[in-house]
């Protein structure tokens, strides 16, 4: 209190001319954006039609415009992000200047390719202990589900039901849509990652499974061994959760640590993700044009069609099955889905789906257990978002995957995600980690971080549905779930109609 007295004060103290202009500021800035976004698109609009109408005539004498009106509306963009302020503004900035570096100075833009190359070791540093930390401090801390019993078992079971069925819908829409093929990759990569010799040097099924089993976890982790780090990660937490508790509390409050840092590290990293992305899209479209933009649209759109598919034909039927009022239930989570896609983060979104199942009829008892477990084991949108998002690297390399080698990419994916639903982009991360292990090119996933923030709100509000549904779920199949919807939440949904 006494110290907004203070700044009042001072407030009070400041000339009448400056607190004015500073009134002025704040008012006209989201004026100021505003115009300096419409004169961006209508630069790019007026080079667009020059571009397109035949040169000839008066015309022949503006060839150079388009040029000039195309840097003139990247000026404009730049000013609109840096009044904006917003880290994803800047990286669609950022796709936008890259593609006019690479279309314009082709021979500049390829020698940029180290600084995208910067942010993908600044990611690689980031991963080992990042699942390490979310998986021993999301596990270890549930480590007494044989006490919960017939609950427990029930959530894991449903769990993986679940996102099996999403890892299905995710891999049948990408072969469907087939938004990878017809990138272009510059040669040296498509050469590597299709090379008949590497095919012939696939491991047999016994290898592969042999491999995933850690012998020097330090040696794993030095190698980029993602499926070790895991396996070695849940065996450690598994252990740690049947020491006693003094014993085991040093090491879980030290795992949760290690990942609240490791996310914070990611965020710094991730201040760096505008030059990086800039730097791709430049190398990628100096080398093969705009082919690969086109294809991300397609996978977009690929996204968010199999995200409804999954909610109406895996979701919607469950909830039939279970007797779950739908109306009621929509009602409950349009305040956490509204959370979560804002923020992109489903952690954000977790005292408000506390509260709303709570207030739906599901004891709190069960609520508190199954959506935070559902935070490691349940992530239906990330797992769906995955398998798309690593078939789109093969189809963008050529490579023919067999259905054996797609499981087991698929697992590992499935494996190396649990923990992370929390975090914005942090299926980046998992994708920049396991893309090598499966001989997976890195160059499309700075492309796809351009447009992530477009994916990641939408199947990080699917993660939060399908948790919120679990609950439900869980709670109807223990007995506990209310045959009637509780009056309050009645009363929101008319108040709602009204």
């Amino acid at each position: 209190m006494r110290v907004s007295r203070a700044l009042l004060g001072v407030e009070e103290r400041l000339p009448r001319r400056v607190v004015a202009a500073r009134h002025e500021y704040n008012v006209g800035q989201p004026s100021m954006k505003r115009a300096c976004l419409a004169a961006a698109l209508a630069f790019f609009a007026f080079a667009a039609v020059i571009s397109a109408a035949p040169q000839h005539g008066v015309l022949s004498a503006l060839a150079a415009a388009p040029l000039f009106l195309r840097w003139a509306g990247l000026i404009g963009l730049f000013a609109y992000a840096a009044l904006r302020q917003s880290l994803t503004t800047w990286m669609l900035v950022s796709i936008v200047a890259g593609a006019e570096v690479g279309y314009d100075a082709p021979g500049f833009a390829v020698k940029l390719q180290f600084l995208g190359q910067i942010f993908l070791r600044l990611i690689k540093t980031v991963v080992a202990p990042l699942l390490f930390g979310t998986l021993v401090s999301g596990i270890a801390v549930h480590a007494d589900l044989k006490k919960v019993g017939r609950m427990g078992l029930k959530a894991l079971l449903y769990f993986e039901l679940v996102t099996t069925a999403a890892l299905v819908i995710g891999l049948a829409a990408i072969h469907i849509s087939k938004a990878g093929v017809g990138v272009r990759l510059p040669g040296n990569v498509a050469l590597t990652a299709a090379n008949p010799q590497l095919a012939a040097e696939r491991p047999t099924a016994a290898e592969t499974i042999l491999q995933a089993f850690p012998e020097n976890i330090a040696r794993s982790v030095a190698e980029g061994q993602v499926l070790q780090v895991v396996i070695f990660s849940i065996i450690f937490a598994i252990a740690l959760g049947m020491l006693p508790e003094a014993r085991r509390r040093p090491l879980l409050a030290f795992a949760e640590s290690l990942a609240e840092t490791m996310f914070k590290f990611t965020s710094i990293v991730m201040l760096y993700a505008p030059v990086g992305v800039g730097a791709a899209v430049a190398y990628t479209v100096g080398h093969t044009g705009f082919g690969i933009l086109f294809n991300l649209l397609k996978l977009l759109a690929t996204l968010h069609v199999a995200l409804i598919v999954f909610l109406l034909a895996v979701l919607l039927p469950v909830a039939a099955v279970a007797g779950i009022p739908g109306r009621a239930f929509v009602r409950a989570i349009a305040e956490p889905v509204s959370i979560a896609f804002a923020t992109s983060s489903s952690e954000a979104a977790l005292p408000s789906a506390l509260k709303a199942m709570e207030s739906l009829g599901v004891p709190r008892s069960i609520a508190g257990f199954v959506i935070p477990t559902g935070y490691s084991f349940n992530l239906d949108g990330s797992t769906l978002y995955l398998s798309l998002a690593s078939i789109f690297l093969a189809q963008a390399a050529g490579i023919s995957m067999s259905w054996g080698r797609e499981l087991m990419l698929m697992l590992t994916l499935m494996l190396a995600s649990k923990g992370l639903a929390g975090v914005s982009r942090a299926a980046i991360v998992v994708l920049l980690a396991i893309a090598p292990s499966f001989g997976l090119p890195t160059e499309p996933i700075f492309i796809l971080l351009g447009i992530d923030q477009l994916m990641d709100m939408a199947r990080t509000s699917v993660n939060v549905i399908g948790n919120c549904l679990a609950s439900v779920v869980v709670a109807r199949w223990e007995g506990e779930f209310p045959s009637r919807v509780p009056a309050m939440v009645k009363a929101d949904a008319s108040a709602g109609c009204r």
